[in-house]
């Protein structure tokens, strides 16, 4: 691990565990200084020490000290060969559907985030781009939506916000089968949680805004790839051609925030059940969405995949007067879009992350008047629970 010369040579750190790994990052250390955190590469440009030399820095849309140490670390925490930190989620997303040429087809997932929704329709529709959503844990319905031009299947597991779960290896067979690439959004559960890559994705993204920099201080994209060097080549000339990377100090504040990303998961993971559990309990709830539910209809394929739950919730309520009543009172609990902060967030879906989601498809998907979505945060879980109980009940 220790190396006082260069930024080429780093360790992968396979001996080590993920907590470990998360501490310690790619080189961990800046080589030159011994500095214990990467600094921040505020520069535009380095200067070259010869014609033909150069320092393995040029400009720093193309390459940062900085950004090149988050996107190492994060290929090492999915198990991938490279990592690629981007502007924002929808950035990296973006990066991705540009693998797709015109006349090709895509399978996302039918719950699905509005974000998404809007860049597959709106964006890469016009440009000749087929998609089709589909339930994607129902692997016969995934088949039968496939067709000969299929060259992606687009999988939030997680979804977001009805917490559907896809069987990520099944799914990844079927991709293959059929000459089309894998990618999962792995947002909800972070790499601590749940590894795509290990499971037969081809590439993995995130919203780096929500666990992984786990602050809410951060807008932030990654996208890993697996084995695939020529994909990982031309995401690479993506993000150096649109100048979508991710700038220094957002690069230094998601590895500041990927350092704490095990404690952090842990304790969403622990606060998430007993609130979910709190809620059922609750006679104004009608449902409760929440992955770690026994009776959740995809809890085997959770299991098998995952090492914990994370800590979204959604659930449904008796009236929208409830709903109102209750993002009004919320007071330490607040009332705000995004998620995966240390702060647990309540947020209107219908109206907020999936409004441009048509309304057609956010009734059939369950997405109503009376529908709520929670990130629980780090509080102490009977806060948590008790600025709930207040909002809703009193």
């Amino acid at each position: 691990m220790k190396n006082f010369s260069n930024y080429t040579d780093y360790d992968k750190k396979d001996n080590l565990h993920f907590e470990s790994k998360a501490v310690h990052g790619a080189l961990g250390t800046e080589p030159l200084t011994g500095a214990v955190s990467m600094p921040i590469f505020q520069a535009v440009t380095y200067r070259h020490p010869a014609l033909g030399e150069s320092t393995g820095f040029a400009y720093s849309r193309l390459e940062n000290p900085t950004r090149q140490e988050l996107e190492r670390t994060m290929a090492i925490l999915e198990g991938g060969i490279k990592a690629f930190a981007f502007s924002s989620g929808q950035a990296a997303n973006m990066a991705v559907f540009s693998l797709l040429n015109p006349g090709d087809h895509v399978l996302l997932s039918d719950d699905i985030y509005g974000g998404t929704f809007r860049i597959i329709g709106d964006v890469f529709g016009k440009y000749g781009i087929e998609h089709t959503y589909v339930e994607m844990d129902d692997l016969d319905a995934v088949k039968a939506a496939i067709k000969p031009n299929t060259k992606m299947f687009f999988v939030e597991t997680p979804t977001n916000p009805m917490m559907k779960v896809a069987d990520i290896q099944a799914l990844s067979e079927i991709a293959k089968s059929v000459g089309a690439l894998m990618v999962v959004d792995n947002t909800f559960l972070t790499p601590y949680f749940q590894n795509p890559l290990k499971l037969g994705a081809d590439i993995v993204t995130h919203s780096s805004t929500k666990y992984l920099g786990g602050h809410n201080d951060t807008l932030s994209g990654i996208v890993g790839v697996k084995d695939n060097e020529e994909i990982a080549e031309k995401i690479h000339v993506h993000i150096k051609s649109h100048g979508s990377q991710l700038a220094p100090m957002d690069c230094w504040l998601l590895l500041r925030g990927i350092k704490t990303l095990p404690v952090r998961m842990d304790r969403h993971n622990e606060n998430a059940k007993k609130v979910a559990e709190w809620l059922r309990t609750q006679p104004k709830v009608k449902k409760v969405y929440y992955v770690g539910f026994e009776d959740h209809k995809d809890y085997a394929t959770t299991i098998k995949q995952t090492r914990g739950f994370g800590g979204m919730i959604s659930f449904t309520v008796d009236s929208f007067e409830t709903v109102q009543k209750i993002l009004r009172n919320v007071d330490m609990i607040m009332f705000a879009e995004s998620l995966g902060g240390t702060e647990t967030l309540i947020t209107y879906p219908t109206t907020q992350t999936h409004e441009d989601t048509p309304k057609d498809v956010k009734e059939k998907l369950g997405i109503t008047d009376c529908f709520l979505r929670m990130s629980v945060g780090i509080e102490n879980v009977e806060d948590i629970i008790a600025d709930l109980d207040r909002a809703m009940n009193s």
